[in-house]
């Protein structure tokens, strides 16, 4: 059995990528699963043809890695020891001086398989295949660190995807930051048993990859007759800032109560928090809210946050942005099977366009320390469908941001379609670094 599982098409998302020879990029790879009904010896694969955009590299120009051995068609015809199994990926070399360009390639592959209990007429089998991938080639010097909250990926966890294969993908993007949620992805939750441990930070080293921000919550309307106490939610924050420690974080995201349309937390907040800083201290953990539409920055949620800082003079507490408030474009997708909108109105008030200014920003980046880039759609030319990032982007270099965008995918849930729309906005995250001379 291995460790992460394959995608239904042929054509994987994982893998496609530019091959280099040193600093030279010599071509790219697409990896494929095995179209076969079963496995099969490497002398039986008889080679693969790819297309990428209308130019092909016949079955004899390229090179196919089984088993973590290379081969020529000749060396395939002639192999022996090495095989295609049903559940291993086979990884096609083409030859291209200088690879892709970075975006979004439509890629086909003809497969030819032989058969010994066909009749030689027969022969081979080919199994075709289409698919667009996004080719995300990340830039050697990017301005942020970039990572991926598993939220991106919900309807897949738990049916097509396990947390190694969202781990996996994350890293296959080459990018290093991994988000949680807490109540979604340990299981277990809130006391992991040490076996999951031992795999979780097994995977972590495995895929390179650090723990950054664990989503929490505070609910304080758990019962319909009362809320919670401050000893209730102090209790409920202690007990994630504990759990996100022993897991590596270093952020936690509580997502508290709300007591208005504009979000203003439960009046129980700042207790609770306050009673958590001398642990998050110890701990080595910030806890952030999240900073949210329809809750703009210049509003009296966010002064709140900021008097509370400035009031207890912590160093963990701060604010995370959700970059849903730069929305210019309302994001409306037939959510839950909600008829089309004919007026601004009937928009849930979290999808409708806030256009806050990315100049906003300026003056609460001193408060920043976490970036969730929220996104509903990226297209095939690598440009997001709601938020213009470009201003974004630059507030956040000129005011001397380093840390991590993390990918926050909240568009429609059809299977796959999370794990390929953050690949496209990675790949458009390093588009722009590469615009701003970060090659």
């Amino acid at each position: 059995m291995k460790d992460t599982m394959l995608d239904r098409s042929i054509i994987q998302n994982r893998g496609f990528a530019n091959t280099f020879d040193g600093d030279r990029i010599t071509g790219f790879q697409v990896a494929l699963r095995n179209p076969n009904y079963r496995g099969l010896t490497s002398s039986l694969v008889d080679g693969v043809s790819v297309t990428v955009a209308g130019r092909t590299w016949t079955h004899e120009e390229t090179s196919i890695v089984l088993q973590g051995r290379a081969f020529t068609l000749a060396e395939l015809r002639a192999s022996t020891g090495a095989r295609w199994n049903a559940d291993e990926v086979a990884c096609v070399k083409v030859p291209l001086e200088g690879g892709l360009p970075r975006g979004v390639h439509d890629v086909a592959v003809d497969i030819r398989l032989r058969a010994p209990y066909f009749p030689i007429e027969f022969q081979p089998n080919v199994f075709h295949a289409e698919r667009a991938c996004t080719l995300v080639s990340p830039v050697a010097q990017p301005r942020f660190k970039y990572g991926v909250s598993t939220y991106s990926y919900t309807g897949d966890m738990h049916t097509i995807m396990t947390l190694e294969d969202a781990m996996a993908e994350i890293a296959d993007m080459g990018a290093t930051g991994l988000e949680i949620l807490g109540e979604a992805n340990v299981p277990g939750y809130p006391e992991p048993s040490k076996a999951w441990l031992d795999t979780w930070f097994a995977n972590l080293d495995k895929y390179g990859l650090e723990p950054t921000n664990m989503g929490s919550w505070i609910d304080s309307r758990m019962w319909l007759d009362r809320d919670l106490t401050v000893e209730e939610g102090a209790a409920a924050l202690e007990r994630d800032i504990r759990l996100a420690s022993l897991l590596g974080f270093s952020f936690v995201r509580p997502k508290i109560g709300v007591t208005s349309l504009e979000l203003d937390p439960h009046p129980i907040w700042d207790e609770a928090v306050e009673r958590n800083l001398q642990l998050a201290a110890d701990k080595g953990v910030v806890i952030c809210p999240e900073i949210h539409s329809p809750t703009p920055i210049k509003h009296r949620v966010v002064d709140d946050y900021i008097a509370f800082i400035e009031r207890t003079g912590t160093k963990n507490f701060g604010l995370l942005i959700d970059t849903g408030i730069f929305m210019t474009k309302h994001a409306f997708f037939g959510l839950d099977g909600m008829a089309e909108p004919t007026s601004v109105e009937e928009v849930p008030v979290p999808l409708r366009a806030l256009n806050v200014p990315a100049s906003d920003l300026r003056e609460v980046m001193p408060y920043v320390v976490f970036i969730q880039s929220k996104f509903y759609n990226v297209d095939e030319d690598l440009v997001d469908s709601h938020i213009p990032w470009e201003p974004v982007l630059d507030v956040l270099s000129e005011t001397g941001y380093t840390g991590y965008l993390s990918s926050e995918y909240e568009g429609p849930r059809d299977p796959g379609r999370g794990t390929e729309q953050v690949r496209r906005q990675h790949a458009m995250f390093h588009r722009l670094d590469a615009e701003a001379g970060r090659a």
